[in-house]
């Protein structure tokens, strides 16, 4: 395996696969911050003509994390189909990534089991944001919870209808809405102020009571810390058609969130024994580059292998749903608009390859050097590779996490200007209440008085 190559006269030589892929990654402040990124263009370059002529058999036997100590890379490497990879580790990632680009749906979804994240991550260094847009767009992933996210023609909408201190009211408040713009398909889910069993319960309770009286086809949500909604379970308190969780790449950084492999295995179990949904796929995952660095538990990887590893924690469980919450960390980790949007258009194409339903949260925090064309921009690109799904928030700004992302009226942007519908049977519902006719908004679209009688 050689790692290194002359470009100008200049040798640039490589520590590891580890090094070449920190310093093949694009430009992000998070992994300068960390002390891992190519001094400058050339090295970046350089980096990514060594990474093009490994293999994917290189890739695979130089985890960035080693295997005897991470429960992480313990589930991407166990979980690989061999028969798969055998038929692919020669390929270099260059030549991966030219099959990627010419190859057809079902030829890149026979190879998924013989992949694993850092073979994901190397490929996506060598993309360009149209070569992610692209690939993505022919990558369809669909699964089922009460309802089937993801076939092609549709883009789907989470409700997010955060509140700062969980007033029932104004909760439902939001979520009446956000209905009334056609957006919830994907999920009605609330990030919580108030992490207590009590509070929890009640508003997954009042979420199902309603879709239950409006019948609304979609699935509810509290995005908790997994041991609450545990707990929530134990107690039969509240029906549950979704569990979440916040992932990381790594088992130190998974320790910063409170879980591991085994809680979550332990959590999976049991959502699928009790869980209100009907469907095989029940589970909800964010994630989002630069959380292992800021727990310090990065190993020395760049943000985008250690968002990849995400990605194959989370396939472990067969997820409903996974997004990537883009820009939320802040400038530490992704500095501006573009890298934000790098990043989005990379998450994006990592999840799909690894075979998940996977959405974005097109969003930024204040303190970032973006603005509302940044977020759009993003937004649009995702639309043309198909993403499953975005956020749907008030106005775009979430009074309780303090950050910017779409809005009930971007999702309907969206789906307009991409000629897309919400999921079959909410569309439907829709037209019945007269929210959509003929998949567009009516007159009713904004007025939340539809539901209050």
């Amino acid at each position: 395996m050689k790692l290194k190559t002359s470009l100008f006269g200049n040798v640039y030589s490589f520590r590891d696969v580890k090094d070449v892929l920190a310093k093949a990654n694009e430009e992000k402040s998070g992994d300068v911050l960390a002390g891992i990124a190519a001094q400058n263009t050339v090295e970046r370059v350089a980096a990514k003509v060594v990474l093009a002529d490994m293999t994917l058999e290189n890739l695979r036997k130089n985890p960035v994390v080693p295997y005897e100590i991470d429960d992480v890379t313990r589930a991407d490497q166990d979980a690989l189909d061999i028969e798969v990879f055998q038929k692919i580790k020669s390929l270099t990632v260059g030549e991966f990534r030219e099959f990627l680009l010419s190859a057809d749906e079902a030829d890149i979804a026979a190879i998924r089991p013989g992949l694993t994240a850092e073979m994901i991550a190397g490929v996506a260094k060598l993309m360009s944001n149209m070569d992610l847009v692209c690939a993505s767009a022919k990558m369809h992933v669909t699964a089922t919870c009460n309802t089937t996210i993801g076939r092609a023609g549709t883009l789907s909408a989470r409700l997010q209808p955060n509140h700062a201190t969980d007033n029932i009211s104004g909760i439902m408040a939001s979520l009446m809405e956000g209905l009334s713009y056609g957006v919830g398909d994907a999920v009605i889910g609330l990030n919580p102020a108030v992490d207590s069993i009590g509070s929890v319960a009640a508003v997954l309770t009042e979420f199902k009571n309603f879709m239950n009286k409006w019948k609304i086809p979609t699935q509810n949500c509290v995005l908790s810390h997994v041991t609450t909604q545990m707990k929530i379970l134990e107690k039969n308190a509240a029906p549950m058609d979704l569990m979440f969780q916040s992932l990381a790449g790594s088992e130190i950084a998974s320790r910063a969130f409170g879980i591991n492999v085994k809680l979550m295995d332990e959590a999976y179990a049991m959502m699928k024994e009790r869980k209100s949904s009907l469907g095989p796929n029940f589970m909800y995952f964010e994630t989002g580059q630069g959380s292992e660095l800021s727990s310090d538990g990065h190993h020395g990887a760049d943000q985008l292998v250690m968002e990849a590893r995400c990605y194959a924690f989370a396939k472990r469980y067969n997820p409903f749903l996974v997004n990537t919450v883009v820009g939320f960390i802040g400038p530490e980790y992704l500095y501006d608009g573009r890298q934000m949007i790098r990043a989005g258009l990379e998450d994006h194409f990592m999840g799909k390859l690894t075979g998940l339903s996977m959405g974005v949260d097109v969003c930024y925090t204040n303190h970032m050097k973006a603005d509302q064309n940044d977020l759009e921009n993003l937004a649009m690109m995702l639309t043309l590779a198909d993403c499953n799904y975005i956020m749907g928030i008030p106005g775009g700004d979430d009074v309780m996490l303090m950050y910017q992302t779409t809005s009930y009226h971007d999702a309907a942007a969206l789906r307009k200007i991409g000629h897309k519908k919400t999921i079959a049977e909410f569309d439907q519902r829709m037209e019945e209440l007269g929210i959509f006719k003929n998949g567009q908004l009516t007159e009713k679209a904004g007025d939340p008085s539809i539901f209050m009688v």
